[in-house]
């Protein structure tokens, strides 16, 4: 009877491994969502503010909508596991002559400045979670400038994400904004935008717990059978086997970590010895502005950014020791937010990028306030410098 019995067990575990492949009984990164994350957006917005945005004006885009060709909207949230999450929204737009603006036409341009701050839930929590859909609702305040008039406003809405990847998606968001202050007009603004999320923690889907479980089931039954079937002997040698694989995937782990490593130090050092051939970004006296030959330089060393993305640099600027530290110091930091400015035009991401101004503290000679120059001289101090500092 008992043999009859181990029998049975061996076949159901044979008919087991036949309806699921290996790679089936593996747990992978699709079996994984995201639980909580901090979001990065930049898009842009569209402000209907015609004082009738949920009226006959609605779809009147042409009269009433107001957008820039241009990105003009940031925002940044933390979506903790619970799906609450609290976002810091700010917005910029331009109010064209010939809207619809609080129930008037707008006789002159004024600008639309905004930031918001709201509370949000992700409706995954109540119809279960997608992976790659994310709708929410969300509610809160913000203060809204039109020109020189602001306005304080209570705030809800909704929005969906569309997730590509772990790290990024599209976000697209309705917000309905009414005036607190009596008298104060509603308005609409609408979003679309790029969605990069970071700090990420993820968590087993339901579908992947299912997949334990079954891998945990599967795996008691499995030992079962090797408790039944293996000898003393067998079971020393699967040690054996098993530590010397342990061993050598240990080694070949290591190997590979060093081999990672070296090569990244390589590259760091011929990525900072191009820099330096590349030279400095020199100024003329008593000015920020960056020259035909520094663009040069600078695009030279956009192109080297963008080849490797994951490259940071601190840029320093500085000056000669003419005029006061306090000035300096001033010129400095205009000289090295033009360079950054400059970088970041040429479509280099701002955070890639430090800055200090340094005013006249580094001279690269002896050309101090108790020691006359020639402008050649002089001109050496006036520069902008780069350093690698994070690979």
């Amino acid at each position: 009877m008992k043999k009859y019995a181990l029998i049975m067990l061996v076949m159901g575990i044979s008919a087991t491994s036949q309806i699921y492949s290996q790679e089936d009984l593996q747990l992978t990164s699709k079996d994984s969502i995201v639980q909580s994350s901090w979001v990065l957006g930049l898009g842009y917005n569209i402000v209907d503010d015609s004082a009738t945005p949920f009226g006959d004006d609605f779809l009147n885009i042409k009269d009433t909508w107001n957008a820039l060709a241009y990105p003009s909207r940031i925002s940044i949230g933390r979506f903790f596991k619970n799906g609450i999450g609290l976002e810091a929204i700010g917005s910029y737009n331009k109010y064209k002559v010939g809207k619809t603006v609080d129930g008037n036409i707008n006789t002159t341009p004024r600008d639309y400045y905004a930031l918001d701050g709201q509370i949000s839930y992700d409706l995954n929590k109540v119809f279960g979670e997608t992976g790659w859909f994310d709708p929410y609702i969300h509610a809160g305040a913000g203060y809204s400038s039109i020109g020189s008039i602001g306005r304080t406003t209570a705030n809800a809405g909704f929005g969906f994400n569309t997730w590509f990847s772990d790290k990024w998606g599209l976000n697209f968001n309705t917000m309905g904004k009414w005036g607190i202050k009596e008298g104060s007009t509603k308005q609409l603004q609408h979003s679309a935008g790029v969605a990069y999320r970071f700090g990420i923690e993820k968590e087993l889907s339901k579908k992947g717990k299912e997949k334990l479980a079954l891998i945990e089931a599967l795996e008691k039954e499995n030992q079962r059978v090797a408790d039944s079937l293996a000898t003393v002997q067998r079971e020393k040698d699967a040690a054996e086997l098993a530590k010397r694989l342990a061993d050598e995937k240990e080694k070949a782990r290591l190997a590979a970590i060093e081999k990672e490593r070296m090569d990244a130090e390589n590259q760091r050092k011929q990525l900072e010895d191009a820099i330096k051939d590349l030279g400095k970004v020199y100024f003329n006296l008593n000015s920020s502005y960056v020259k035909k030959d520094a663009k040069v330089v600078l695009d030279g060393l956009s192109d080297l950014l963008k080849e490797t993305e994951t490259i940071k640099l601190l840029i320093t600027s500085h000056t000669d020791a003419r005029g006061t530290k306090k000035y300096n110091q001033w010129l400095s930091q205009r000289r090295v937010d033009r360079t950054k400015e400059y970088l970041v035009k040429n479509g280099i991401e701002p955070e890639r990028l430090e800055t200090q101004g340094q005013g006249e503290e580094n001279l690269l000679n002896e050309c101090d306030d108790n020691t006359y120059c020639s402008e050649e001289k002089h001109k050496i101090n006036r520069r902008s410098e780069f350093k690698v500092t994070d690979f």
